[in-house]
């Protein structure tokens, strides 16, 4: 395909995990490989700040010894 093609070019494929390679392209590869990473930031993201909202739910409610109270 041309760049200036108007055609409709067809959506990557989501590869599933073990998924067999044959017949997928290394453009499509690639493609998997850079969704997979954002995917990846994105969790990683998340259990920063659900780790973070613990430690602080933790710190609020947690027990005193005696002699500080």
């Amino acid at each position: 395909m041309f760049e200036n093609d108007d055609r409709p070019r067809p959506k990557p494929r989501t590869l599933g995990i073990g998924q067999p390679l044959e017949g997928v392209s290394i453009a499509e590869m690639e493609a998997q490989i850079g969704a997979l990473r954002a995917e990846i930031a994105r969790l990683e993201a998340e259990i920063a700040k659900r780790s973070d909202h613990r430690a602080a739910a933790e710190a609020l409610f947690k027990k005193r010894p005696a002699e500080e109270r």
